[in-house]
């Protein structure tokens, strides 16, 4: 199993945009082989960490879906579109899980 998270640093006010857009990633998520779970979350007591969570069956599942068409798709959509990110950074973190029960 392989775990990957992706901490971004979002401002109070673009909190909502960026739920909205990872509300609808999730649907997305379901469907990509390999992807056991896909989470969002919001960092108590520190206003501006958003994390994206996800679990796969491996390392290799994880990088087919970095090198698939959904994945440059949903980012491309991303730089076409004429909004600016609201991240003002992000931290990219992989695990390989040694222990789950």
């Amino acid at each position: 199993m392989y775990v990957v998270m992706n901490e971004l640093e979002v401002p109070e006010q673009a909190k909502g945009g960026m739920k909205q857009r990872f509300g609808k990633s999730a649907e997305n998520m379901t469907k990509v082989p390999g992807c056991l779970d896909f989470m969002f979350l919001e960092q108590e007591g520190e206003s501006e960490k958003l994390v994206v969570f996800t679990k796969w069956e491996s390392k290799e599942h994880y990088e087919d879906w970095l090198h698939s068409d959904a994945f440059k798709k949903a980012h491309q959509e991303k730089r076409e579109s004429k909004e600016k990110s609201p991240s003002s950074g992000n931290e990219l973190r992989s695990f390989a899980v040694i222990h789950h029960t």
